[in-house]
């Protein structure tokens, strides 16, 4: 008898609204919006929304090796990324490549990967020492690390008097027009 594959997406269900809503409010924002700081020290807006898109490929692409990098804005998954470069700030056209293509590939993994897969360790060298991951630890920092900045992000959109990310809001309430 075969064996089904089984993927890891009905574990995550529910993970490909947070980008949803995140590419929701970041698609109509002009430059000048996506330029303010919620703090003089911290990043733009539009490097903060970045950076939520870089760090997929890094860790999915970079570290487990996963294809797909090359279909991104970061083709060289172990490189500084456009995001750190804030000479060179980025419109909402860009911003929505970057979470569409990067939230492809963590797509991609939801539905090849299994669950015996999520166990399995890989070694990464950072800061001179040997650090050991598995999907399952990654996948957890990746879907936590998009929730921290869609939360960092909306506190700065409603201090700022502009729509918020609303991770939760039901579907049909998005659908009539409430923000995302």
């Amino acid at each position: 008898m075969a064996t089904q594959h089984q993927s890891i997406r009905r574990f995550y269900d529910g993970w490909q609204q947070y980008n949803a809503r995140l590419v929701g409010v970041i698609r109509p924002m002009s430059m000048d919006q996506l330029q303010l700081r919620p703090a003089p020290e911290r990043a733009p807006i539009w490097a903060t929304v970045g950076h939520t898109a870089g760090v997929r490929v890094f860790w999915l692409c970079g570290v487990f090796k996963e294809p797909g990098a090359e279909t991104t804005p970061f083709p060289d998954p172990n490189a500084d990324g456009w995001e750190d470069d804030e000479d060179h700030p980025r419109n909402a056209d860009e911003l929505v490549t970057a979470l569409e293509t990067t939230w492809a590939i963590v797509d991609r993994c939801l539905d090849r990967w299994t669950p015996d897969m999520l166990s399995e360790p890989f070694t990464r060298e950072y800061a001179g020492k040997q650090q050991i991951h598995t999907r399952q630890s990654v996948i957890m920092r990746l879907l936590s690390h998009d929730a921290y900045h869609c939360g960092e992000l909306s506190q700065t959109l409603g201090i700022l008097k502009l729509p918020q990310i609303d991770l939760w809001a039901p579907q049909a309430y998005i659908d009539a027009g409430g923000e995302g």
